[in-house]
This record gives structure tokens, sequence and C-alpha cells, in this order.
């Protein structure tokens, strides 16, 4: 689990955090209470996104005209 930290904080346990990302733990600096950034080792990288993995099915009812007034409000 990721540990959140704030970036008053951060800034004087910098060297802490760094010692704690570089042991496998994962630190989210947070701006505000909203995640900002992620400290992680060096050397780990996210998943690498493979195009065409994704697939999105839909109804026949995505093939059907669309009633006039829908058409008017897209004009």
């Amino acid at each position: 689990m990721a540990l959140i930290v704030n970036v008053h904080d951060a800034k004087t346990r910098f060297s802490q955090l760094l010692e704690q990302a570089h042991a496998g733990q994962e630190i989210i600096l947070a701006k505000a209470g909203k995640p900002y950034a992620r400290m992680v080792p060096l050397g780990t990288t996210l998943p690498r996104r493979q195009p065409g993995r994704f697939h999105l099915s839909c109804g026949d009812a995505f093939f059907e005209a669309l009633p006039d007034d829908e058409l008017k409000a897209w004009e």
C-alpha cells in the first residue's frame, strides 16, 4: 500500500522518504490533499500499454438512426 505524504512534510523528510522509496515503498506526494506525484524506486516501470487490447462492444441500438430532434441538436 502506498504512503501518502503532503509536499510540505516531504520537504522536511525527503532523505527518509527517498530511502523508503528505494527500499520498494511507493510514496504518493499530495498537494492540498490531492495526489500529485509518485516516488518509486528507479527501474520500476508501469505496465506497458499494448495497442489493440481494449475491446468495446455495443448493442444493435447503437446502429439505429437517431430521432430527428437529436439529429438537429448535432447540427
